[in-house]
């Protein structure tokens, strides 16, 4: 508990400060909340410079495509809502399931290759598995898919064990914390998705983007 302390007293207020609005993007993030994109363009801005630091490489290129998705999302949600207003929830096939879980595997596999034998890079593979699983999730959460919250559970997990062999403590803590969230935003969405269903037959109205997903991954 001593170390833990020490560690947490040593964070720098730039991590504290990331991490806060981090946590604020989530929660925004669950309730559909268009300033989560806010929030997500200034943390990910930190982050950009704390991984270089840190020396993870991938993590920096991450946070690059972070940014480009804060401001895609942004106008993304603004533009798929309801006729009532709310943030229209999509779902993917298990075929668009499938190729998203190969993609990730392959590129995390080639990259971390790629940056075993070129870079000095910490945890290579591990680094690049989180890179990739999180472009294909973010790109998922942007554009409204609500299987987006069972991928942050995987690649959450594996993010906290890679910050915390890096010593970025609150950020691992903050990780924990993420995965309490998706869960909860999984069913908040879950539910969500089901009460536009609903709306969207007492209406007689056929919404594809509330009941089906993209018939490819673009």
């Amino acid at each position: 508990m001593d170390a833990i302390l020490s560690e947490l007293r040593a964070t720098s207020p730039w991590e504290a400060a990331a991490a806060a609005i981090g946590l604020a993007y989530l929660l925004l993030a669950v309730r559909r909340n268009l300033l989560c994109w806010l929030c997500a363009f200034i943390s990910t801005s930190i982050y950009l410079v704390l991984f270089a630091r840190a020396s993870l490489y991938m993590q920096s290129v991450l946070q690059v495509f972070y940014l480009a998705m804060a401001v895609y999302g942004f106008i993304d949600w603004r533009k798929g809502r309801t006729s009532s207003g709310d943030v229209a929830i999509r779902s993917w096939t298990w075929q668009q399931h499938l190729l998203a879980a190969a993609l990730v595997v392959a590129a995390a596999l080639v990259n971390g290759w790629l940056l075993t034998r070129s870079t000095h890079a910490v945890s290579p593979y591990v680094d690049s598995f989180v890179t990739w699983g999180s472009v294909i999730t973010t790109w998922m959460v942007a554009r409204r898919v609500i299987e987006n919250w069972l991928y942050w559970i995987v690649v959450d997990a594996v993010a906290a064990w890679l910050y915390f062999s890096q010593g970025l403590l609150l950020t691992t803590l903050l990780f924990i914390i993420y995965l309490g969230i998706v869960v909860r935003g999984y069913f908040v969405w879950r539910s969500e998705q089901a009460a536009q269903r609903a709306a969207a037959l007492a209406g007689g109205v056929e919404q594809p983007a509330i009941t089906s997903g993209d018939h490819a991954i673009r």
